[in-house]
């Protein structure tokens, strides 16, 4: 047999047990898909043509048990139900909340991992570790448990009134506030975000810090062009992450935030519930949706660039 038959015997073989391993990999990887996409993707259609308008079929229970139900009524579809959202001023005010916590929660979280990151990529030592560990003890409290607790602590009985006005200080209790919504956000976010970010900086090589340093240059500056452009992908995932997630959040606004204006995650479910609104109520969770789709974007952008730079695209 010539060398140019065997050649081409074995790139046969090899394209065969490619084949096969991709059809295995197919079937193997279809049972995870097929439960997803009738656990999650299905209701999620159903419930987005609900949204339109399309109270048949099984949307037909609950839009007769439902309240202020839009239906199509021959139309293709209808946009009713998303005018009752975006005229209803509890949703505006909701909004407003929810934004703005996101915003200032995702800051707040940046802010503390950076930093925190920085102390133990070029310090280290005890200070380091102190605040390491108690960044990252929310990552081993359920949620609820965390938001009782804060609820606890800064309640009008809380430990941290009861400091306050052993100095001669009377604080007004934070739960029932805006600001304890970003409060909880912060210290459940952070265990995530700190491990994220500092793996970020622990990937930096020392000799450019060296470098840098053997340059003349300030710690400020080797932050400013080195840490921080080298850790850019933890830091953008960071924040997408964190603003998607208290976006969403309903535990923390539930324990710690007030009745009005609160956060989507709760005001959905008041819609669902309380108000017997379902429609309006998957209206809201679509917008969500869509804002965090938005959010992701700056994620995609940031892995794009970052495999651009490296040559990958």
């Amino acid at each position: 047999m010539s060398t140019a038959t065997t050649h081409q015997v074995a790139k046969e073989s090899f394209e065969s047990k490619g084949s096969k391993l991709s059809l295995l990999g197919f079937f193997m990887a279809l049972p995870p898909i097929l439960v997803l996409g009738v656990f999650i993707g299905f209701p999620i259609v159903l419930a987005f043509f609900l949204s339109i308008g399309y109270t048949g079929g099984l949307n037909e229970v609950i839009s007769i048990i439902g309240q202020d139900v839009r239906a199509r009524d021959g139309n293709l579809f209808t946009v009713q139900a998303y005018q009752d959202v975006f005229k209803d001023p509890r949703f505006l005010g909701d909004l407003r909340t929810t934004l703005s916590v996101a915003f200032i929660a995702t800051i707040l979280t940046l802010f503390f991992s950076i930093g925190i990151g920085l102390i133990q990529r070029l310090r280290g030592g005890k200070l380091s570790t102190i605040l390491t560990g108690l960044s990252l003890t929310p990552l081993f409290i359920p949620v609820v448990i965390s938001a009782w607790a804060l609820y606890t602590f800064y309640g009008g009985a809380g430990l941290y009134r009861t400091i306050f006005k052993s100095f001669g200080f009377d604080v007004p209790q934070l739960t029932s506030t805006v600001p304890a919504i970003i409060i909880g956000s912060v210290w459940t976010s952070l265990p995530f975000a700190i491990l994220m970010i500092t793996s970020g900086f622990q990937s930096i090589p020392n000799a450019l810090i060296e470098s840098a340093q053997d340059a003349g240059a300030s710690l400020l500056t080797i932050i400013r062009t080195i840490m921080l452009p080298l850790a850019f992908i933890p830091i953008v995932i960071v924040a997408t992450f964190t603003s998607i997630g208290v976006m969403g959040s309903f535990t923390i606004p539930f324990f710690l935030g007030p009745n009005q204006p609160t956060m989507f995650g709760v005001e959905i479910t008041n819609f669902f519930t309380a108000y017997n609104r379902p429609q309006q109520s998957i209206v809201m969770a679509f917008i969500v949706f869509a804002a965090a789709s938005g959010i992701a974007v700056l994620y995609i952008w940031a892995n794009f660039r970052s495999a651009k730079e490296s040559g990958r695209v």
